[in-house]
């Protein structure tokens, strides 16, 4: 049996397959290596195991995950290793998940545009090339941190027009000096931020509010997709809840800058169980 996860640092989906190519999804809490150790993902994760999962008879277990590079990857492996003594295990970046979802065993872009923001070239296998996004106080164009960023500067700027900044104040009950705490003191800003795109994505029809989304993801071009070596021949493929919702005008985005889009999905773990069974099959 093969154990595959796509975990973040919250939520962690897990995909297991049978010999005979059956499927089991799952989700446990997230595992990111920077946040917690061995002893508590092995502690954690033995409580959370469906029945189903014979820990005895998985033979190879792949783990991506927010965190997971090579200074912290021993962290999971060591964990995955004590529950699963007969598997090899292998850990990998949440970008490499996202490309092996989106575009299988074939080279191309591929981008994560959730929470956060990345992107990479792919060459079928491994990323062979990707632009560091820097996170959300500098970079992470595009992504929902930087989408509800914008947002709060133009409601404290009170550059929102006023029916929308008198109904963002009676939906979150926040003045500028409550926002500014929470960025500036709050350790996951980066979601608190984020979680303002369910405004910009119920207010899309405002032109206002529509052009500030479409200016987050010309950023998102102009600061990052632009800079790959002739990034307009490939597709632009893209995982993650932004690139979902807002998915037309991202489309629109790509078409501006000279790329076609391919393939926008939501989670990348069904289309990691895809690449996998592909694979056994290969």
């Amino acid at each position: 049996m093969i154990l595959i996860a796509d975990g973040g640092s919250t939520k962690a989906n897990w995909c297991l397959i049978h010999p005979e190519n059956e499927v089991l999804y799952f989700s446990t809490e997230g595992y990111n290596p920077y946040y917690v150790n061995s002893h508590y993902i092995h502690q954690s994760l033995h409580k959370a195991l469906p029945a189903e999962v014979q820990r005895a008879e998985v033979t190879e277990v792949h783990f991506y995950g927010a965190g997971c590079e090579p200074s912290t990857e021993a962290v999971i492996a060591d964990a995955m290793h004590i529950l699963f003594e007969n598997a090899q295990v292998t850990v990998g970046s949440d970008l490499l998940a996202a490309a092996q979802a989106l575009l299988g065993d074939q080279p191309g872009f591929a981008a994560i545009l959730g929470t956060g923001t990345n992107t990479c070239l792919y060459d079928g296998k491994q990323v062979t090339h990707s632009i560091d996004p820097l996170g959300y106080m500098l970079g992470d164009e595009g992504s929902g941190s930087y989408i509800g960023k914008k947002l709060l500067i133009a409601y404290c700027r009170e550059y929102l027009p006023l029916p929308l900044r008198q109904e963002f104040l009676a939906v979150y009950g926040l003045t500028k000096e409550s926002i500014m705490e929470r960025v500036y003191k709050d350790p996951m800003a980066n979601r608190f931020c984020a979680g303002f795109t369910k405004f910009v994505k119920q207010h899309l029809h405002d032109p206002f509010i529509h052009q500030l989304a479409t200016d987050a993801f010309h950023d998102f071009f102009r600061s990052l997709v632009c800079h790959y070596p002739g990034y307009a021949t490939y597709t632009l493929n893209c995982v993650g809840s932004i690139a979902f919702h807002f998915e037309e005008i991202l489309k629109e985005t790509a078409m501006h800058y000279g790329m076609t889009t391919g393939r926008i999905i939501q989670d990348p773990i069904q289309g990691l169980a895809l690449y996998y069974r592909q694979q056994k099959v290969l």
